[in-house]
Parts: structure tokens; sequence; C-alpha cells
């Protein structure tokens, strides 16, 4: 059913759901747009209100071809909504589920249009925050590019930072997705335009390997991870591009490279990119990283499964972010919590095929590889015992002969 949004645009048929509001296709003075209505209980929220009119110039004013623009804002009675340009096509995580992971020349064409995107809301003071799949759309309608790719725009700037009021975190949570979270956000530190570079190298690594270097689990181990966990290589792709991505997932933000070199840097590699297909590597299972719950007697001794526990939360009573929604509030972890379980790797990613270390598979593939050795170990002492034998009964037949032919005169 369409519904008036302001005095100017009417919505007509919804396009797409989300955790902030809901997508409508609609109609304006100058032709179709979409309109993206906000939530009603943020509708409500006269702070957040006064600070989407504050934002308004800002949002305005960012204008760029790999930005969705936003053309106007509506406050009215119950409504707060922003009404942007169309884009005819998809976002980056529908192409992702139908894929599950794209070509390297792909991946890094789009990366390289969104790294321009933020280049220019950068320059301009913007800081998006909350750079994921679901936030890049894919002009179906704009020319192929290397590998493919349609065309990038990034969508939803200024969403996060509305959201983030002060009266809603009082500086004690943090608003973003997890997956993609810097890890200076983490430990409440304010987001500055490197917490987007950490994000979108995180998008990079996910259209590469189908995952995210840090996801998994419940949200707070996600969290720490970011603080403390290093990624490592994925096998296949060339060490230049794996040096960005390293340089770009630095916890150290001043470690990281602006937008527009990043973009610039990007593009470099396409070349060398050119007919890679997609890699070939598993994605961590979510049981690897459970660790055994102790159990009663009385438990084990009925036969009851094992039950398996996932890693230390660090947000008490939070539900696993399953969906990865958009603005998930969670409390600051800290110092003591972010130090907790051990340091590495969490989800190391490994050729197709093959069992992560630690992993049940893994310890399965160790036994059986003990079991191996130790019959071949068996079977060599066997022989070696055999062998000795042997030449000791060689010598006991020979010995008599030896004495008796010295003994004669």
């Amino acid at each position: 059913m369409a519904r008036k949004i302001g005095s100017r645009y009417t919505a007509n048929q919804i396009l797409g759901r989300g955790s902030a509001g809901t997508v409508w296709l609609g109609e304006g003075p100058e032709g179709p747009v979409a309109v993206k209505l906000l939530r009603e209980d943020l509708a409500s929220d006269q702070e957040l209100v006064g600070r989407f009119v504050q934002e308004r110039t800002a949002l305005l004013g960012l204008e760029h071809p790999h930005i969705v623009t936003v053309r106007d804002l509506v406050v009215d009675g119950n409504d707060l909504a922003l009404v942007m340009d169309l884009v005819r096509g998809t976002d980056l995580r529908t192409r992702l589920e139908r894929e599950r992971r794209l070509a390297p020349e792909a991946a890094v064409a789009i990366a390289a249009d969104v790294a321009d995107a933020l280049a220019a809301a950068h320059a301009a003071g913007v800081v998006h925050r909350d750079v994921k799949p679901e936030n890049v759309l894919l002009d179906m309608q704009g020319p192929l590019g290397p590998g493919g790719a349609h065309p990038a725009l990034l969508t939803d700037f200024g969403v996060a930072k509305l959201i983030d009021s002060p009266k809603r975190t009082r500086a004690t949570k943090i608003i973003g997705t997890p997956d993609y979270l810097a890890p200076e956000i983490v430990e409440g530190l304010p987001p500055r335009a490197s917490v987007d570079i950490y994000a979108l190298a995180t998008v990079l690594y996910e259209l590469l390997a189908g995952f995210t270097p840090f996801g998994g689990g419940h949200p707070g181990a996600v969290l720490r991870r970011h603080v403390t966990e290093t990624v490592v290589p994925l096998p296949g792709i060339p060490e230049e591009l794996w040096q960005l991505i390293v340089q770009c997932l630095a916890k150290a933000p001043a470690s990281r490279l602006r937008a527009s070199e990043l973009a610039a840097r990007l593009r470099e590699q396409l070349p060398v990119l050119a007919g890679m297909p997609p890699l070939e590597v598993d994605e961590p299972e979510p049981a690897e990283e459970a660790e055994a719950e102790p159990q009663s007697p009385s438990a084990q001794a009925e036969g009851e499964p094992v039950r398996r526990r996932g890693a230390v939360s660090l947000v008490p009573g939070a539900r696993p972010d399953s969906n990865r929604d958009t603005h998930t509030s969670m409390r600051v972890p800290g110092p003591d919590e972010l130090a907790g379980g051990a340091h590495g790797t969490a989800r190391a990613p490994r050729a197709a095929g093959a069992p992560r270390p630690g992993s049940a598979r893994h310890r399965a593939a160790v036994r059986r590889r003990r079991i191996t050795l130790g019959v071949a170990s068996v079977v060599v002492a066997a022989a070696v015992g055999v062998g000795a034998w042997l030449i000791s009964d060689g010598d006991d037949t020979e010995s008599p002969q030896h004495t008796h032919s010295t003994s004669t005169p």
C-alpha cells in the first residue's frame, strides 16, 4: 500500500528491511527514488530527530559516483526518512550469499570502488562507521568493470552516527556490526576515518575467503578477537595484495592506509589478478572454537551427548548476532575481559579439504598418524630384533670353528 512521506514523496513498495528501518521504492518530483524509513521508535526520539536535522547538510553534500546520493531528509510526524537515489541492482551481501566468494579481480575492483567512496566522504569530514556488504550496492545497469564487477556504491552514510547518540550509548556501549568493528571501537575510543578502512579490509577478506577473519560465535568472542587475534594469510593470493589487507587490518589505526591510498594500491593489483579463479579455502567450523563443557557424572553415565560451549562472553546475557544486524548495541568490554583467552589466530583459513589445527578432524588425523607411526615403530623394532637375532645366531654357529682353528697347533 502506498504511503506519503512528507509532502513531496510517495512510498509505493517495500524493497527491503534492515535493523534500522525499511527501504521503499518511492516517487518524488524528479522521478523514482529509494526511501529509507527509519523505525518508529527512532522517529519518536526527539534527541535523535535533532541530530538527524543537524546532519542534513553533511549528508546532502556527499556526492560521488560510488556513493548513493542522499537527496533529502524528511521529518514529518512519526516519519523519519532518508530519500536517496534509486540504484537498480542488489547489495553485495546478496551476491555473496549466492556465490559464497568472488574471484580476486572482481573482489578487489569492488573494494577499490568503496575505497574511492570513503576517500570522498573522509575528505568531507564524514565517517561511515558501518561499512559491510549489506551497505554496498551493485549497480546492475552500470558498465562492467575488471573481473565483470558491476559498479559498487556505498550507502547508509550517517545512519550509525545518527543512532549512536550520547543518550543511547553514554560512552559505555558500542554501536556497529561485530564482524567489521575496528579494535579501537571495541576499546571505547571515538571512531575516526581509520575504522572505515579496517571494515573495508574485513569486507575484502570476506569477498575473497567467503567468511570474515574474526567472525563466528558470540558477539563478545568476536569483539575480543578484533583486539587480540592476528590474521593469517589466505592461500593463493599474491603477497602484495595480502600485505595490503594486513596493513589495513592493523590494530593501530595510524598504521592503516588512507582511503585514497588504498583505492590506488588496489587498482595496481588488478592486472596481476586478471583471470584468477575464486580461492579454494574452507571456512572454519563453528564447533572448532568450542570446548567441551564439563558434565556431571550422572549425565555422563546416562550417555547424554557432551554439551559444547562457545568462547567466553564479554556481554553477559546477550544473544548471538546471527544475522549481522546493523547497530548491535554492546557493552564496552574491560581490559581484563579483552585480555582473556588464548592469543593467536582464532579462525585460520586453510586449503580446501585440509583440517584446521586444533579441530576435531585435525586431532583425529593426528591420532591416526600416531597410531600409524606406532605400528610402524613396532614393525621396525620387530625387524631390528629379528635382524639382531639372526646376526647373533650366525655368530654362535661360527664361533666354535673360529676357536677350534685358533686352538689347533
